[in-house]
């Protein structure tokens, strides 16, 4: 079975202001269900394919305990203790940590995927790793995967 995830905006819904560059830019907050009891350790990948230069990788984080919910506000840093303890990678706007939907304006509406994957490890990955680094160590490990879709735009 998948993992089902969602949050304060509805798959296909509009992310609100507040979650994206235009308001706070913290993470919207992600509810997990369905996680099998095998997982050892939940990762989030969050990017937008829609981005005119190609995917675009907004956040990465793993080894967040398999709990039920990221919360919102996750603080931009390498090692993170509260509210939820996970380690973050870079973001391609060459930050760590969780960069909100920021599109061109005029650009249309993108399209920005959460996923989360459940592993059956713990990964031994340094804070601040790239996305194809945590890609890497991931391979073999996935025992489910759900995503959520959020929309955003700005005129």
């Amino acid at each position: 079975m998948d993992l089902e995830i969602g949050s304060v905006f509805h798959n296909g819904d509009y992310i609100p202001v507040e979650f994206t560059c235009d308001g706070e830019n913290v993470n919207p907050p992600i509810f997990i269900g369905h996680i099998d009891p095998n997982a050892k350790s939940l990762v989030i990948i969050m990017d937008d394919p829609d981005a005119p230069g190609g995917t675009f990788t907004h956040w990465i984080a793993w080894n967040i305990p398999p709990l039920g919910e990221i919360p919102k506000g996750v603080p931009p840093q390498g090692v993170v203790d509260a509210p939820v303890k996970m380690v973050q990678g870079r973001n391609d706007f060459g930050k760590i940590g969780y960069g909100g939907p920021c599109p061109p304006k005029g650009h249309g509406v993108h399209h920005y995927h959460f996923r989360v994957y459940a592993l059956d490890t713990v990964l031994e990955l340094d804070p601040g790793a790239s996305r194809k680094e945590l890609e890497r160590a991931m391979e073999g490990h996935v025992i489910q995967m759900g995503e959520l879709v959020g929309l955003y735009g700005r005129e």
